[in-house]
């Protein structure tokens, strides 16, 4: 039986970010940094592995460990990183892991002959006469590899450029040959950092970090995070190495530039930085890309949203949802964890999950777990304070008329549920001070159709939404 497809598409404790997907032998896999919950930096964790049906986004199943920090020899105390990385098939049938580590500016490879065993550490990529890229005068720094194969060649795409940094140019492509290391065309750019966008159609939407690369019939499409960092975007060429042009926003973390139901300038998430890509599923496209937990940068989440191409090969941006892979709708009836909400916010609150440590005080609402780092739990809301609003969508609802919640914590007040972010509350649900979960419900009468579903907190003190429940 399918499994409805959510958002995060993995479980509420897994925490993968910068995702990379791929089809391979009728499977999509996920290839990602991996967060630590309540970790103090990130990606602290070693590479796992996630896989899926092409047919059904909603059955994942966890592949292991493919590769240990401790795996690359600069590495064996464990000291560094394992950043962002990603996965392409050589020209001999293997699957080649391209990284960087979070304390050096040189790429690093490791190889496995299936697409979720046990990777082993390779190389590193070099220049002809041995001198590693990145090491040589005149390099820039590597940084998050995105690869793309296409028989004996590979193309490499590299790099990181804060705002006002005039030492690094944009993002580098560069060719590798046969053996998946050697490079046979040396780094050119391809989109321009913030300091050397002026004029080129870039402007306000610079290279920052996360390049990736894919192919759509004959045209190449580089998706990246911008200096406005919740965004990824992308620029197109017929050409992998050159004329890359600025094409628009993919996804936002916030939610923003959407319009369609609320005004583009309004975050309806706390986000952060991004990272991920497109991938074409069982002929149909869909983005990858992260969210922020905790309150923190460093508990990212993977999801997933459909996309649509217009007919002259542009994407049209996509909508934050909780029912992204899916497919469509999701089932508007029983019980869904509150860790799915693609909204959460207050009015007039930051974008930004900002500094290490600052939105841990319990004054904006945040989606985390009881549990330790791994221990299956199931996330929820905590946090949600007077006129907090959490939104879920969407659902295909047909006579509704009862919703219970379930919440804990030390508050008293109501909950509307609502079905527009700014609209009137179809029903007011009271809740108390409870030191465990605890089920109120209301009736009411949600409309029959496609809906979305928000919940705001009105009162004292602060309060825990574990899930609701449409009956």
């Amino acid at each position: 039986m399918r499994k409805q497809g959510l958002n995060p598409y993995l479980p509420s404790w897994e925490y993968i970010p910068d995702g990379e997907p791929h089809l391979f032998n009728g499977r999509v896999y996920v290839y990602g940094s991996h967060d630590r919950f309540n970790g103090h930096a990130y990606c602290l964790n070693d590479y796992v592995c996630w896989s899926a049906p092409a047919d059904d986004l909603g059955n994942w199943r966890y592949e292991g460990v493919i590769y240990k920090k401790t795996s690359d020899p600069l590495n064996p105390d464990a000291s560094m990183c394992l950043y962002a990385p990603d996965v392409t098939v050589g020209a001999d049938g293997r699957y080649y892991l391209y990284y960087v580590l979070d304390k050096v500016s040189i790429v690093s490879v490791a190889v496995c002959d299936e697409p979720a065993g046990k990777f082993e550490f390779y190389g590193n990529v070099k220049y002809a006469d041995g001198t590693r890229l990145g090491e040589r005068e005149g390099d820039e720094p590597q940084f998050d590899p995105g690869v793309l194969t296409e028989g004996e060649r590979t193309y490499l795409y590299t790099g990181f450029c804060a705002v006002g940094d005039k030492s690094r140019h944009g993002a580098m492509a560069t060719v590798l040959g046969p053996d998946m290391l050697t490079i046979i065309e040396e780094p050119v750019f391809v989109a321009p950092s913030e300091p050397y966008c002026k004029g080129s159609g870039f402007e306000g939407h610079a290279f920052f970090e996360a390049p990736s690369i894919r192919k759509r019939g004959d045209t190449y499409y580089l998706i990246y995070s911008s200096v406005v960092m919740h965004e990824l975007c992308y620029a197109s060429s017929q050409s992998p190495t050159r004329d890359f042009v600025y094409q628009g926003v993919i996804i936002s973390n916030n939610d923003l530039h959407i319009d369609s139901y609320k005004p583009a300038d309004k975050p309806m998430f706390y986000g952060g930085n991004n990272h991920g890509s497109i991938v074409e599923i069982d002929e149909k496209w869909y983005i990858f890309y992260h969210r922020h937990t905790n309150g923190t940068n460093f508990s990212r989440q993977g999801c997933i949203e459909p996309i649509e191409f217009r007919k002259d090969g542009t994407i049209i941006q996509a909508e934050m949802t909780s029912s992204g892979p899916n497919g469509g709708p999701l089932e508007g009836r029983g019980e869904y964890p509150a860790y799915l909400a693609c909204n959460l916010f207050c009015p007039d609150e930051a974008l930004y999950t900002g500094a290490p440590g600052e939105w841990m005080d319990s004054r904006f609402p945040k989606i985390t777990q009881d549990g330790k780092d791994e221990d299956e739990e199931v996330g929820f809301i905590a946090n949600m304070r007077d006129s907090a609003t959490a939104g879920f969508k969407y659902f295909r609802c047909e006579g509704i008329r009862k919703v219970k919640i379930t919440v804990r914590g030390y508050c008293r007040g109501d909950f509307e549920i609502k079905t527009s972010w700014d609209g009137p509350a179809l029903a007011t649900i009271p809740v108390d001070f409870t030191n465990v979960w605890k089920e109120y419900w209301a009736d009411l009468i949600i409309p029959d159709g496609i809906q979305a579903l928000y919940f705001t907190y009105t009162g004292m003190g602060g309060a825990s939404l574990a899930s609701f429940t449409l009956e």
